[in-house]
């Protein structure tokens, strides 16, 4: 638990059964995401709730003054040895730009390096949308491996950065 500015920020892996609102609120409020995309989301979330570890997803949650407001969603990659995949990070767009998602990044990445990882993956879209997401990754140590043209739609690349740890 960490005290700023008379704010009481937590950081968790437990996932609640409200995390499922709070991951479609979070979501919807960075206006970066589909609907199609915030359904997949809370399909992991769901999963997890349902099966637990056993579902290959793990979960960090940020709190502050006890509501949630940022999340990543990380998982082993099948058939590789000890890489992982970061399918999602978001926070709140009214928590945005205070360095939670910094926070947030670090404590996964420990999370993964604890477990022995060795890389994470990462990929975004290319669309000028997400030039302050891909810039974050950059900042954050992370490089641009690949892009794949056209990937998600007609003039939206795939971006794929990985961080070795």
């Amino acid at each position: 638990m960490i005290l700023t500015e008379n704010k009481t920020i937590t950081f968790r892996q437990e996932v609640r059964p409200s995390d499922y609102d709070a991951v479609k609120r979070i979501l919807a409020s960075t206006g970066f995401f589909r609907p199609d995309e915030v359904d997949v989301a809370l399909e992991l979330v769901q999963e997890y709730l349902t099966r637990g570890d056993e579902s290959g997803y793990h979960f960090f949650f940020v709190d502050v003054d006890a509501e949630t407001v940022g999340y990543t969603c990380y998982g082993e990659i099948p058939c590789t040895i000890k890489n992982y995949d970061l399918y999602w990070i978001a926070i709140d767009s009214s928590h945005r730009r205070g360095g939670l998602g910094r926070q947030l990044l670090h404590k996964t990445e420990d999370a993964i390096r604890t477990s022995g990882g060795r890389f994470i993956y990462i990929e975004t879209s290319g669309r000028a949308l997400y030039q302050p997401t891909v810039e974050f990754y950059l900042r954050m140590g992370y490089e641009l491996v690949a892009e794949l043209k056209d990937y998600y739609d007609r003039n939206d690349s795939k971006l794929i950065f990985n961080k070795q740890l």
